[in-house]
């Protein structure tokens, strides 16, 4: 009798930890599914004469936006960190205000940031912006161009959309980038690129 005991509460013991085996695996895997995607930095490092990646994102006004929309046609792709912050704010009125040169060089002009499409309506009525500003919450663009990056403020480190630039031609290959941009100068650079690109 006790033998028989014995063997049921081992058989009892086994199968408790059995049990909790499984409920911790099915633990770990809903955490392994729920969990969000590292900040880690692009690893992918575009370069002139390569095809520049297909998108489609939403603007400002939430209609799609596909790089095939622009074929035949020149782009100025430029990456900001965010909406209505000062560097990005001058760097957009920039563009509005040259916007006409652009186009008489037949270009085009399209911004991309990770704010959300409320945001990007905001920033672009309050300051007339006259081209589109895509939506790209979920990075899948970003790093696609290999601009999401760690960056550094007063020490601090963190991750963040470096400010790039991709000239675009009517093949949809990239003919010239221009990283860490400087905004005070940024819009004569991309003038005299389109002007010199045939």
């Amino acid at each position: 009798m006790a033998n028989s005991a014995k063997k049921k509460r081992s058989k009892q013991n086994t199968a408790t930890a059995g049990t909790k085996k499984k409920t911790m695996a099915l633990k770990i895997t809903a955490t392994k599914k729920n969990a969000k995607p590292s900040p880690q930095a692009s690893t992918r490092q575009l370069k002139v004469g390569q095809k520049a990646p297909a998108f489609s994102l939403p603007n400002q006004d939430g209609i799609i936006v596909n790089l095939s929309d622009y074929k035949g046609k020149k782009i100025v792709l430029y990456f900001y960190p965010k909406d209505d912050t000062p560097g990005c704010t001058k760097e957009s009125c920039a563009f509005r205000d040259g916007i006409d040169e652009i186009h008489d060089i037949a270009a085009e002009v399209i911004g991309v940031s990770a704010d959300s499409v409320e945001s990007h309506k905001k920033f672009s009525k309050k300051y007339n912006l006259n081209f589109p500003l895509l939506s790209d919450e979920s990075k899948k663009m970003i790093h696609s161009y290999g601009v999401w990056k760690e960056k550094s403020l007063y020490g601090r480190k963190f991750m963040g959309i470096e400010r790039t630039t991709f000239m675009i031609n009517e093949n949809g290959k990239i003919d010239e980038i221009f990283r860490k941009v400087k905004v005070a100068t940024h819009l004569e650079e991309v003038l005299g690129e389109l002007d010199v690109v045939p």
